[in-house]
């Protein structure tokens, strides 16, 4: 596409042997399982006694079982008329029944919806409708159950899940994501983190975000899967009790925002917790300060740290920030995965400033029945992905706001993530959101919620820190200090939208 400017991988630190770009320009991993079933086969055959999924405070099952289970499952399906290409609505809460739905379907030949189970009930009807459900697994509902059945005849192009995007402007969108979406997610997480090929059942996870989004699924249950370990359910998040799982069930990769790190590392359980079993720490979804990253690396000292940066479109990873670059680098995302390219759509004369664009092997080609968004967000085979960003001479990514999220201050553009990241490095805040303040004389200025989990704060302090780090007019005029933290989606973004709708400003600061 004209105008589109790529991002170079000369300095990219991520392996490309076994990457072959197809006449499209489209990175494809080489070496994939034929689909995810065959996948689960492997270990099924290899390691039928080794624990697949574990739901603490519930069942533990071994791949032989999973396997088992999940072909009765399908069986079940198929007993109430499911054919090929069917979908099916996933609506459990985080657990067991929830990864036995998964594969059954899958098993059964059909298609995954994956629902939010936090949505209201007109919600989940507009899913049921826009998907074609034609089962749903709804909470309290049994799984259904029959005579085994598992159809092995997928390919790396059939769509195997639904994954709803957020909504948090509009309605929700269906995103396809086919076997081959799925399985080079969870190659690009064995390449950028380092995982070695033959981990297998050291690779313990534990999942403390939903399964219906795609970081606890496909970054960690499906990454699980991939190399023949487990995944540790953590249905509700207690802070308290994660500590104490690390060691409990001898967790080795660990994935949370980065607010949760904080409370962990603030908890008092945690001073005398053995993290000495995390080998990989993962973050993304927010912007994170240095000082909190060097306490990481710390408290992990075993452990390599990365911030992972995708979305729902890109069945997750499209960018990493290694090890290496975490600390001195801590607001980049990093450095495109192997299997995208990266570009940006300039807004002006600087090539490395403009709107993020991506296309790769595990970009959706296409939203479920949503042709008009289709075009809006895919053209010339490059998905728009509303982020705006520079690149550094790296080819490390810096998101710099949302396309919507820029705020006019007077005539000045002020960047509402650089301001929350200039926040959050300030000792006792934990999170930040910049919104708008609408303003009769400058259109807009700059507001601030922030969340310290509880602690006192002088705001006057938290400004003047903030002030040495950004311009004048980026500073905050208006600061709310809530008691809650800051409403989020599944993905882990702030809901800038109920933030608006729940804020009370009090005087201008300045």
């Amino acid at each position: 596409m004209s105008g589109i400017v790529p991002i170079s991988r000369a300095r990219n630190p991520f392996p490309q042997d076994g990457v072959t770009v197809d006449a499209r320009g489209v990175p494809h991993l080489d070496e994939l399982p034929s689909s995810l079933i065959a996948m689960l086969a492997v270990h099924v055959d290899a390691r039928p006694d080794a624990e697949a999924v574990v739901e603490l405070g519930g069942e533990r099952l071994t791949y032989r079982e999973l396997w088992d289970r999940a072909a009765r499952i399908a069986g079940g399906l198929r007993g109430r008329g499911l054919q090929r290409g069917d979908r099916v609505a996933v609506r459990y809460p985080a657990g067991v029944d929830w990864v036995l739905a998964f594969w059954g379907v899958l098993f059964a030949g059909g298609i995954v919806v994956a629902v939010n189970t936090r949505s209201s009930e007109s919600e989940v009807a507009f899913l049921l409708d826009d998907s074609g459900a034609s089962i749903d697994l709804a909470p309290g509902a049994d799984l259904p159950v029959g005579d085994p059945f598992v159809d092995e005849t997928a390919t790396l192009t059939d769509v195997a899940a639904l994954f709803y995007t957020s909504g948090t402007t509009g309605r929700p969108k269906g995103v396809p994501t086919t076997h081959e979406a799925f399985l080079t997610n969870t190659g690009n997480v064995a390449r950028c983190f380092a995982i070695p090929s033959d981990i297998g059942t050291d690779m313990r996870t534990l999942i403390c975000v939903p399964l219906f989004h795609v970081t606890g699924c496909n970054s960690q249950l499906l990454v699980a899967a991939y190399y023949g370990g487990t995944a540790v359910i953590m249905p509700t998040l207690d802070v308290g009790a994660l500590i104490g799982t690390l060691a409990a069930e001898r967790i080795t990769f660990l994935v949370t925002v980065p607010a949760i790190y904080a409370l962990m590392l603030r908890h008092a359980d945690f001073a005398g917790a053995d993290t000495s079993t995390v080998r990989w720490l993962a973050y993304g979804g927010a912007p994170i300060a240095p000082s909190l990253v060097a306490s990481l690396k710390r408290a992990f000292d075993a452990a390599r740290v990365a911030n992972g940066y995708g979305m729902t479109e890109s069945a997750s990873l499209m960018t990493v920030l290694p090890h290496e670059d975490a600390e001195d680098h801590a607001d980049s995302v990093g450095y495109a995965v192997p299997s995208v390219e990266l570009g940006v759509a300039p807004f002006g004369d600087e090539p490395g400033f403009g709107e993020l664009v991506v296309r790769g092997a595990n970009i959706t080609a296409g939203y479920w029945q949503r042709p008009d968004a289709t075009a809006e967000t895919i053209v010339d085979g490059w998905l728009h992905t509303g982020d705006v960003v520079r690149v550094d001479d790296a080819g490390r990514v810096r998101i710099v706001d949302r396309t919507k999220d820029i705020i006019n201050r007077g005539g000045e553009n002020v960047s509402s993530i650089e301001v929350e990241s200039a926040l959050m490095a300030v000792p006792g805040v934990l999170e930040a959101a910049v919104i708008a303040v609408p303003d009769d004389v400058l259109g807009e200025k700059v507001g601030a919620v922030i969340y310290t989990g509880g602690e006192t704060i002088d705001v006057a302090e938290v400004i003047a820190a903030v002030s040495e780090s950004i311009a004048d007019f980026k500073v905050p005029q208006f600061v709310s200090v809530i008691t809650e933290p800051l409403p989020r989606n599944p993905g882990g973004k702030i809901v800038k939208g109920r933030v608006r709708d729940s804020v009370v400003w009090g005087e201008a600061l300045r």
